[in-house]
């Protein structure tokens, strides 16, 4: 296994135990606060978190000093002061998305889907291909303490999405490896966890001997944390000497990897494109060469797979154009004014906003570069909900009063606003509703030079893992039954027959990674063979 050079977050959590995020060293305990402290603290409205100072024991005083001494404060004080405000506020008009930006499943010819599957397949045997997982979010709401991807959603080989996600890589490889037809063909796999995370996605990974996998081609690396915070922008206390902090969102993967220097890994590696998507996701095509050549032939920065969105109120985010001729984007579902969701294009008869956002990206190492570059890039805020020329104003306003420099205004610009999200936070009087602030992967589309949409199936490749069984979607019995019912597919249309004891459409057979990604080079296993679900065909 190989580890980054260095692993921060957004809040520098990996501050040094002996001095705070500025190197400074800790003072010993004493009967009252570091008075320099309390002074920050004050400026920034948060001097509250010393209020039960006196009933604290001395290594607890240590601690809570620590804790606030790797936070950077200024910064956290800016990101909180600029989502607040932000609240309420108009949003430029949205349009939507031409289409022209989107290659549909209906106009796809099959001579386009193999070249574009050629075209893939060549790239990955180049190395030119990294995967990254997004993988920083417990399982809490499925009732389970462990990071998401050790989930087992039932299937007959009991498989974690961890372990379906790793075989299709191996797939994939073998799949180069053929079509280059010489040597070996690896694709390294970039695992984003959290704090919270990181220990038990390692211990798993190790565990499970990688499944199948090399360790030295999986690098794990930590997204960063923000304070969770009270509606009017306070700390709230976990413990008195402890700051209740949540994972800064899917978006904190572009500081994290800048911080974690491995977006000069890949460029050493020689990659130039990364595969970015959710871990839970069962169907999810990892290192799909169709996608991967699609997004190659295209020519741009940024491409995102989408499905039609199944109804108007369906509870997914939409990618719609912000302001006329202005970028893609995503607008979440809550944000989307009903009469707009329900919208119909006449000559389509599709929904207007259609394109449902289902976390499955292409990007170049060059713009997740850029991207990151500009968030690091700590003295500008810009909001998304400004239209686009807007940003081109204010860019030229700050390099004519020598703000900013002309190689900065043509520079990408990044947004420095985070998402509210009001959800039950731990605290000293038990739990307690505040506010989270998470950056979502799909902020930084807008700053795309290019943008394009590949619509999916959502059978085929859509079967999130979000809620508890019992619940009324995205649980993990609906997800299995999608996976089941996919493969059945598969394994008839290869000449194979299946026996049940139970009605078909509750069970089915799983086709294990290693045997096929997406339904191919199955009848030599499956033409003439019945097998009786549920079952896994496995070599």
């Amino acid at each position: 296994m190989r580890e980054p050079t260095m692993v921060v977050g957004a809040d520098s959590n990996a501050a040094a135990a002996a001095g705070g995020a500025d190197g400074s060293p800790l003072p010993p305990p004493t009967s009252s606060p570091p008075q320099a402290l309390v002074e920050r603290l004050k400026d920034y409205g948060q001097e509250h978190v010393f209020a039960l100072w006196d009933e604290l024991s001395p290594d607890e005083r240590l601690h809570l000093v620590k804790d606030i001494q790797s936070l950077d404060l200024s910064r956290i004080d800016r990101i909180i002061r600029c989502s607040l405000r932000s609240q309420g506020l108009p949003v430029a008009a949205i349009e939507p998305v031409p289409e022209s930006c989107v290659s549909s499943v209906e106009e796809r010819t099959m001579e386009e889907r193999e070249r574009w599957w050629k075209m893939g397949l060549k790239a990955v045997s180049e190395g030119k291909l990294a995967v990254l997982l997004l993988s920083g979010g417990q399982g809490t709401r499925l009732g389970s303490s462990d990071p998401k991807g050790c989930f087992n959603i039932g299937l007959p080989s009991g498989k974690s999405l961890f372990q379906l996600q790793a075989e299709r890589i191996l797939c994939v490889q073998r799949l180069a490896a053929q079509a280059k037809n010489e040597g070996s063909v690896t694709i390294h796999w970039y695992v984003m966890t959290s704090p919270f995370t990181d220990d038990a996605t390692r211990k798993f990974f190790e565990s499970h001997k990688y499944f199948g996998l090399e360790a030295d081609q999986v690098t794990f690396f930590q997204q960063g944390t923000q304070p969770c915070i009270s509606k009017d922008g306070r700390y709230i206390m976990e413990t008195p000497f402890k700051v209740a902090k949540s994972p800064d969102g899917n978006g904190g993967v572009y500081t994290a990897l800048k911080s974690s220097r491995l977006l000069e890994d890949m460029a050493a590696r020689g990659i130039k494109y990364v595969d970015c998507y959710g871990v839970d996701n069962a169907l999810v095509r990892v290192a799909d060469p169709t996608f991967l050549g699609y997004f190659i032939d295209k020519g741009v920065a940024a491409a995102a797979k989408v499905v039609k969105k199944a109804y108007p109120q369906e509870k997914v985010g939409v990618f719609v154009r912000r302001g006329k001729g202005g970028p893609l984007t995503v607008v979440e579902y809550s944000e989307l004014d009903s009469s707009l969701a329900s919208a119909v294009n006449q000559q389509t008869g599709r929904l207007r906003f259609c394109w449902s956002n289902v976390c499955l990206h292409m990007f170049t190492l060059d713009f997740l570069s850029q991207v990151a570059d500009g968030l690091e890039k700590d003295g500008m805020l810009v909001m998304l909900f400004l239209p686009f020329e807007m940003h081109l104003l204010i860019c030229y306003a700050l390099y004519l009063i020598n703000v900013m420099s002309i190689s900065a205004v043509t520079d990408i610009i990044i947004i420095y606003f985070y998402h509210l999200a009001e959800k039950k936070v731990p605290s000293i009087h038990g739990y307690t509703m505040g506010l989270k602030l998470e950056q979502f992967v799909f902020d930084a589309f807008p700053y795309a030079p290019s943008t394009a949409l590949f619509e999916v199936l959502r059978e085929e490749e859509f079967a999130p893992v979000k809620n508890a069984n019992g619940s009324n979607y995205d649980t993990p019995d609906s997800a299995r039954l999608l996976v089941l019912r996919l493969h059945t597919r598969w394994v008839v249309a290869a000449g194979g027959f299946l026996t049940h004891s139970v009605p078909l459409y509750a069970t089915g057979v799983e086709v294990s990674p290693l045997c096929s990604y997406a339904g191919e080079n199955l009848e030599s296993i499956c033409r003439g063979r019945t097998f009786h679900a549920p079952c896994e065909i496995a070599f």
